[in-house]
């Protein structure tokens, strides 16, 4: 907690792993946030007063008062193994439905418009620019 009081960002320790292989990442975790604190005061790092993490993130700021045990987790990059395995020099390449850099899934043509009778069976309203 003292360390979130320095200036020097790099004087913050924090409990995070990757897994390299080659230089590339196949995988990372970490011990996440469990103290009511040490979330406002990593958010006021980034502008953020006390005030805006209650209302932006109230449910987990209020539940962190009764108490989260340290908990954590590592998420394994299959993805990012084959790129390695495989020589492929983007990861795109590994995908099963690869994304454009755009976002854009060519195969399924996503994003698309949605007809009126889908917006209407999701309950979405669209509004024009005026409100």
């Amino acid at each position: 907690m003292e360390a979130l009081k320095s200036s020097d960002p790099l004087s913050v320790m924090t409990f995070q792993y990757d897994l390299v292989l080659n230089g590339f990442e196949l995988g990372s975790g970490s011990i996440r946030n469990h103290d009511p604190e040490v979330l406002v005061k990593v958010f006021e790092k980034v502008g953020l007063s006390e005030e805006d993490v209650k209302k932006r993130f109230g449910a987990m700021y209020e539940a962190f008062h009764y108490g989260c045990p340290p908990h954590g987790g590592f998420a394994f990059g299959l993805d990012r193994h084959m790129m390695v395995l495989l020589d492929e020099p983007n990861v795109r390449e590994c995908y099963a439905f690869p994304k454009s850099g755009k976002g854009e899934d060519l195969m399924m043509g996503a994003p698309s418009d949605i007809d009126e009778e889908q917006l209407k069976e999701l309950h979405i309203l669209v509004r024009g620019e005026e409100g």
